[in-house]
């Protein structure tokens, strides 16, 4: 039963470890875009394992990739041999990116993407100064913790690298806020170059910043500043990585990459999540003569597996086949619209934001800027009695995140919209 399995698990796993919901779930089934819990209830998913689900639950192209794989009898043989499925999911990655002359590292995760990203920028530029963005997330790695902007995930202060903070795309609060995109953007480019005067010794190896930021609840600032930061970053030579983890793949519904919006090409770029659609995948893509900046030999044990990266392939020829960039944008104004029409006045709703199938509700005490995340868990829960799942995030937690399979059909991203509605208006009825 359920509840046997919650004692279980608070019996062996750590504290730290967060559940969602006042009564914890099991999901023991999915097809689609549906999941179904071990009481039998099924929900529609609104947050794919933390946008890692890309394609969905049950595909037959994905799954009969891996099965074809495992039929091999070679489920690991480590990289010192050759891996045909890595080296044909290096080439379309490699070619995807929009960096010229890319070469391609496979991890394991989002962290170990970022982790080898910062590696090979630092010894490339000779330097542990980097550039991060306040209100970010890039990982649970000393490193990444060291380079993400949000007290809640940075579990530790001890950090191997020198940071300078630059500001976020609040647009809600902080000292941007008010601005328009255009002022925010002079603002910000300002603001990195007092940075660079002030709290750097000048030879800065990189800058790291998310196109919109994930854990932070989906903040992301106007299209055109990360071309205004890379016009200082190029008169230092500072090198910029673009943390694509939660971004790529078409998830904006606007570009293939979240970079693309701002009209740059980053140095490097890292990815995750649903490239692998719930297998351990992820890596870093960058220019040959910086990714290869490492005076040491280095691998990663699972990284590019032959199992990951079958699937890997799979899922890259179906979003491409299936044209599912296309389809995030059209659902995801279905969802961005509805959602700003039906409750994008409430005075408890601060801001309606993202882009493609990757939207945030940001909750606010009626009148002020004040976070409500107390009203944000009533939404959240009333979401989860509705049949949906969703997400949350934000540096105060008031902010409900959704980042379902880009598979989602118009249908049901209407059916999926009908609950969310109902669900902040009745939590906001509560509130006031």
């Amino acid at each position: 039963m359920t509840d046997d399995l919650l004692a279980r698990h608070r019996a062996v796993l750590p504290s730290w470890m967060p559940l969602y919901y006042d009564e914890p779930i099991e999901l023991v089934s999915g097809s689609g875009r549906r999941v179904t819990d071990a009481r039998g209830r099924s929900y529609l998913d609104f947050f794919g394992g933390v946008l890692t689900n890309m394609i969905g639950y049950d595909i037959p192209e994905i799954r009969e990739a891996v099965e074809r794989q495992l039929a091999t009898g070679i489920v690991h043989s480590s990289t010192l041999y050759l891996i045909r499925q890595q080296v044909e999911l290096a080439e379309k990655v490699a070619q995807r990116s929009g960096i010229p002359d890319a070469r391609v590292f496979f991890t394991n995760s989002g962290t170990e993407a970022n982790e080898a990203a910062l590696l090979v920028a630092t010894n490339h530029r000779r330097s542990h100064q980097i550039l991060a963005v306040r209100n970010s997330y890039h990982g649970r790695s000393y490193a990444a913790m060291g380079v993400t902007g949000n007290r809640n995930w940075s579990a530790s202060g001890l950090n191997p690298l020198q940071v300078a903070w630059l500001h976020s795309g609040d647009r809600v609060r902080g000292l941007l806020a008010r601005l328009t995109p255009e002022e925010q953007v002079d603002a910000a480019v300002e603001d990195l170059r007092e940075v660079l005067a002030t709290q750097t010794a000048g030879d800065v190896a990189a800058l790291i910043a998310e196109p919109i930021q994930g854990v932070g609840g989906f903040v992301h600032p106007p299209d055109g500043l990360f071309a205004g930061w890379k016009k200082v970053l190029d008169e230092h030579g500072i090198l910029f990585i673009a943390d694509e983890v939660q971004t790529g793949w078409g998830r904006t519904g606007e570009h293939f990459w979240g970079y693309q919006a701002h009209g740059v090409t980053p140095d490097l770029l890292t990815f995750a999540k649903g490239i692998g659609n719930g297998f351990a995948l992820a890596g870093v893509v960058g220019r040959a003569e910086v990714l290869q900046a490492v005076p040491a030999i280095s691998f990663s044990t699972f990284g590019g597996n032959p199992i990951s990266t079958a699937a890997g392939n799979a899922v890259l020829d179906y979003l491409i086949e299936h044209d599912l960039q296309a389809n995030a944008a059209r659902v995801g104004a279905i969802l961005a619209d509805g959602l700003r029409s039906a409750v994008g006045g409430l005075d408890c709703v601060a801001e309606v934001r993202g882009k493609g199938l990757m939207l945030g509700v940001e909750f606010v005490r009626p009148g002020t800027s004040e976070p409500d995340p107390a009203l944000t868990n009533r939404v959240f829960e009333a979401c989860r009695s509705g049949g949906l799942l969703a997400g949350k995030g934000g540096l105060y937690g008031n902010v409900l995140r959704m980042g379902p399979p880009l598979t989602l059909t118009e249908d049901e991203a209407r059916e999926g919209l009908a609950i969310l509605v109902d669900a902040i208006r009745s939590a906001a009825e509560v509130a006031a």
